[in-house]
């Protein structure tokens, strides 16, 4: 049995991830940033342990680590870095706040996180962890430049501490959703859904469950060989 913390657990791909740990039977924590009437759901559904925290502050992660810590009964063993927020809208109309906002949360949050829990993964020679990307992080997104910057972020955040965190027994992956049927992707209207479900291969929107599953595998104690690794679950759009 794991101990697991996941960021951005309240809704959509978080909210899968918390189900399918908690599913399997791993202690589960996970956080949110102002949603607590969904992030009570959630926890009441499965029985994980939410923590209020917003992860672009460096303090913050430091205690919600704490916190998940003594509610788990001992450090995360699996970290998964899901929280993200984006921005639409033309490059040169985003103004300096925004810009922070997203890097902040999509990649200074995921660092943060990372470097709380590696202390003891290192000291333990064990871990798993899993960031949760996307392709518009490899192929990048007209009007989302913050959004695919930090999220080609993540790549380079995942190749670089799996070499550093390799030797003490800890793995990190990456998992890059496509087109997934969330709160974040509910904005787009029927013509745009149809053209992206057009563009990829396997002709549908995928689930916050497809995501889950592919987390699942990296987090599993038998995929110690695995590490570095960048997993596509895009239906194929970004071949």
């Amino acid at each position: 049995m794991e101990r697991v913390l996941i960021s951005g657990g309240s809704r959509g791909i978080g909210a899968a991830l918390v189900r399918a740990f908690a599913t399997k039977g791993h202690r589960v924590a996970f956080l949110y940033r102002a949603n607590t009437a969904a992030a009570e759901a959630v926890a009441a559904e499965t029985g994980a342990i939410p923590i209020q925290c917003d992860i672009s502050n460096p303090v913050a992660v430091h205690m919600a680590v704490a916190k998940a810590t003594e509610t788990l009964d001992g450090a995360p063993t699996v970290l998964i870095n899901n929280a993200g927020v984006s921005h639409i809208g033309l490059s040169r109309d985003m103004t300096d706040d925004e810009w922070r906002r997203v890097c902040d949360t999509n990649l200074s949050g995921a660092f943060y996180l990372c470097r709380e829990a590696q202390g003891a993964m290192i000291a333990a020679q064990y871990g798993r962890i899993v960031n949760i990307g996307s392709m518009w992080g490899k192929i990048g997104a007209s009007c989302e430049v913050a959004y695919s910057a930090t999220k080609a972020g993540l790549r380079g955040l995942t190749t670089a501490l799996a070499k550093e965190l390799g030797p003490s027994g800890i793995t990190v992956n990456c998992v890059e959703p496509g087109l997934i049927e969330t709160e974040m992707n509910r904005t787009l209207d029927a013509e745009t859904k149809a053209a992206l479900i057009e563009e990829t291969p396997a002709c549908r929107i995928g689930t916050p469950e497809d995501v889950a599953e592919a987390v699942l595998f990296f987090s599993d104690r038998k995929a110690s060989f695995i590490t570095g690794q960048i997993l596509g679950v895009d239906g194929g759009f970004a071949i």
